[in-house]
C-alpha cells in the first residue's frame, strides 16, 4: 500500500483499493472537493483532475508538494532537526508560528509529529493537537522519498481552496466526482463543516446534470449503525466498504472496533 504524504483525519487509504473497484469504466475529468490526505487521488491517479478543500493551508501544502517538493522536504528537515535538538519547545513554537501565518511547511511538520497524527483545530481554526512525545516523527530522508513520489503523481491536478460547490462548478456529464465530506456523526473532528440539507440539494443537482458521483459517508462501527438515511432518489447503489478498525475510537476510547463505511453511487 502507498504511504501517505499528509496525515489527515478521515483518510481513505485503507479503503482506496476497494473503492477503486467501483469506478465507472471511463470518465473525463476527475473532481475531489473534500481532498484531505488525498488517498483516493493517489489510488485513481487521474490524467485530468480538479481537487480542493476548504482548508487553505492544506491546499497550499498540496501546491507545495506539486511545485516545490525539494524545498518542502528541506523545510521539514529543518523543523524536524530543531525538534530533535531543542526538544518539545520547538514543536510548540512551530505550532504558534503556524497559527499566526498558516504556513504549509509548518502544517506538514505538525501533521507528522502531533499525537497519533490526528489533525485537530479548535473553533477559532487554530491547530491545537499536542506533540507525540514518544515518537520522533518520520525521518526527513524517508519523507522526502514520499513527497517526491506524490509530486510526480499530482502534476496533472489543479488544486482549489474553495467550498465543494465552487470546486466542482465546472463539472459536466462524463466527469466523475468523488465526495468524502465531514461525516454526519463526526461533527467537531474535522476542519470546517457542511450543511447537510444543502449537501442533499447539491447531490440532486448532480443527478439533474447527469454527473456521476461516488459518496463516502457514515456506516457501521462495531455494533452501532450510524448509516444516514439519504433520500432513495439520490442514489442507485449503496455499498459497505470495510475500513479496518476505527483509529479515532482506538485513540480516544481504547476500543478496537471493526468499521464499515457507506459508499453511495448514482449510477
Amino acid at each position: 500500500m502507498f504511504k501517505p504524504v499528509i496525515k489527515w483525519s478521515g483518510s481513505k487509504r485503507s479503503q482506496s483499493a476497494k473503492i477503486k473497484e467501483y469506478l465507472p469504466e471511463k470518465f473525463d475529468r476527475y473532481y475531489e472537493p473534500f481532498l484531505g490526505g488525498g488517498s483516493m487521488l493517489y489510488a485513481i491517479n487521474p490524467s485530468n483532475a480538479v481537487c480542493g478543500d476548504i482548508c487553505t493551508p492544506l491546499v497550499d501544502l498540496w501546491n507545495e508538494i506539486k511545485k516545490h517538493p525539494i524545498q518542502l522536504s528541506e523545510a521539514y528537515r529543518l523543523r524536524w532537526t530543531r525538534l530533535q535538538t531543542e526538544g518539545y519547545t520547538a514543536y510548540y513554537e512551530i505550532r504558534d508560528d503556524f497559527n499566526r501565518s498558516h504556513s504549509p511547511e509548518d502544517l506538514l511538520f505538525l501533521s507528522r509529529t502531533c499525537v497519533n497524527g490526528l489533525i485537530r483545530f479548535n473553533a477559532e481554526g487554530d491547530f491545537n493537537n499536542s506533540l507525540h512525545h514518544t515518537r520522533p516523527g518520520i525521518a526527513p530522508d524517508s519523507l522526502k522519498k514520499i513527497i517526491l513520489d506524490w509530486s510526480e503523481h499530482i502534476q496533472r491536478v489543479e488544486f482549489a481552496a474553495e467550498d465543494y460547490r465552487v470546486t466542482t462548478e465546472k463539472a459536466k456529464k462524463g466527469d466523475l466526482i468523488y465526495l468524502d465530506p465531514p461525516y454526519f456523526h463526526t461533527k467537531g473532528r474535522y476542519y470546517g463543516t457542511i450543511d447537510f440539507d444543502e449537501f442533499l440539494v447539491y447531490l440532486e443537482q448532480l443527478n439533474r446534470k447527469e454527473i456521476k458521483y461516488m459518496l463516502s459517508f457514515d456506516g457501521i462501527r462495531g455494533e452501532d449503525d450510524f448509516t444516514v438515511e439519504l433520500p432513495k432518489e439520490l442514489y442507485k447503489r449503496h455499498e459497505f466498504i470495510p475500513s479496518g478498525n476505527s483509529s479515532f475510537k482506538k485513540v480516544m476510547d481504547k476500543e478496537n472496533l471493526q468499521v464499515l463505511e457507506s459508499l453511495y453511487l448514482n449510477w
